[in-house]
């Protein structure tokens, strides 16, 4: 059997059956456009968080109260929280490379200005704000360089407070009244945008003394510290568990390199898009299901033609080989057309909802892709080693 010959028979008994072929080929396709159209959502969505946790600049560590224990027997943890303090914060500027640090706490309070009325987060924080989290001020200027106990009562609005409160106009040298007591704005941020569910402009940053008596709070939620760019963050981690324990007496306290949560993170969010992933590959075995289940009917059905080549004196391999490619055609051509669809869906969600993240994750296509193929040789083995072996007399005796 010529090439030429080999070819036009395949196609031929796949053009022959156009119904029943393309149906099989749309259970293939279907899988591949399930794992294209999962995967970029989740790729998509990956990305988003991991831009989410880097947009406040790299180089951080944060340190935040209390450490869980385990003693080894079941039900014996143990949860040590301490305060952390203002002075345990003053005292990491001492540290080597540690370049800025960040004391914050957070709480809600009732804001009063300009004749309005509105309830927000309110955030405590120093005036090294702007060098650690990456965000300037959009006009006039952040909390000045006073002690941390005896800062003067100015108070800086995010982007959305501002415009709620003040529209167009300038708020710099207003009055503003939060929680009952009254600051002097000196300075609006910079569009920050949401994180996680959290709007960063609905905000006002004050003194973090201030927010630390408003809100009738020993501890700081946590301290955020800027670390030189050549620093080891291991090694300056440990620096600063040294010190906090000999001013602790015990590690009741947890240090979180930014390298650690990112890589945390991005662990669980690739679990999720390999997990979104099988979800559509069980399309894929569903369709290699369906193209057994047709090459197996399509061998009872052309016996009589197999047994006549193998009359004509085609050989067992070569009848072997005829069926797989047929089936691998199915397997072909239902893969790209679900690449294809995939794809094409992907964008027109990306375009429909511009807020959800899509990212074809190309790695997962091609996967995707080479699956297909080998769950269409797969399926074509059996009913393709069945026709080989026919008896070429009993196979044109059925005829």
């Amino acid at each position: 059997m010529l090439p030429s010959d080999h070819i036009r028979l395949t196609t031929s008994a796949i053009f022959a059956q156009r119904t029943r072929s393309l149906l099989t080929g749309l259970g293939i396709a279907v899988g591949i456009a399930a794992v294209v159209l999962l995967t970029a959502i989740g790729e998509g969505v990956q990305r988003f968080v991991m831009q989410e946790f880097t947009q406040f600049g790299t180089n951080l560590l944060a340190i935040t109260p209390g450490k869980t224990e385990t003693f080894g027997m079941s039900g014996a943890l143990v949860s040590n929280v301490r305060p952390l303090s203002l002075d345990d914060a003053q005292s990491l500027q001492q540290v080597s490379q540690v370049e800025a640090v960040v004391p914050f706490i957070q709480g809600n309070a009732q804001v009063e200005a300009n004749g309005r009325t509105r309830r927000t987060m309110v955030f405590g924080t120093g005036p090294e704000v702007p060098a650690v989290w990456s965000i300037e001020p959009a006009l006039g200027r952040f909390l000045p360089a006073d002690q941390w106990r005896r800062a003067r009562p100015f108070a800086v609005l995010g982007a959305k407070l501002r415009q709620e409160l003040f529209g167009n106009r300038s708020p710099l040298g207003e009055r503003i009244r939060i929680g009952g007591e009254t600051y002097r704005i000196i300075g609006s941020m910079q569009a920050k945008g949401q994180m996680l569910g959290f709007d960063l402009d609905d905000t006002v940053y004050i003194p973090v003394a201030r927010a630390m008596a408003m809100f009738d709070r020993e501890s700081l939620m946590e301290v955020d510290v800027l670390y030189a760019a050549d620093a080891n963050a291991e090694v300056l981690a440990e620096r600063i568990r040294q010190l906090l324990e000999q001013r602790h007496g015990s590690e009741d306290f947890t240090i979180v390199t930014q390298d650690q949560m990112l890589e945390v993170l991005g662990s669980v969010l690739e679990i999720l898009t390999l997990a979104v992933g099988a979800l559509g590959a069980i399309s894929l075995v569903v369709g290699g299901i369906g193209i057994l289940t047709i090459m197996t009917i399509s061998v009872r059905e052309r016996s009589a033609e197999v047994g006549l080549l193998r009359a004509l004196g085609s050989s067992r391999q070569q009848i072997l080989w005829l069926f797989l490619g047929e089936a691998m055609v199915l397997g072909i051509a239902g893969g790209a057309a679900g690449m294809a669809l995939g794809i094409g869906g992907a964008w027109l969600l990306a375009f429909l909802v511009p807020g959800l993240p899509v990212q074809i994750a190309w790695d997962y296509a091609l996967l995707a892709l080479t699956v297909a193929l080998l769950i269409g040789l797969a399926a074509g083995v059996i009913p393709a080693m069945h026709a080989a072996n026919l008896d070429p007399i009993e196979a044109l005796h059925n005829e």
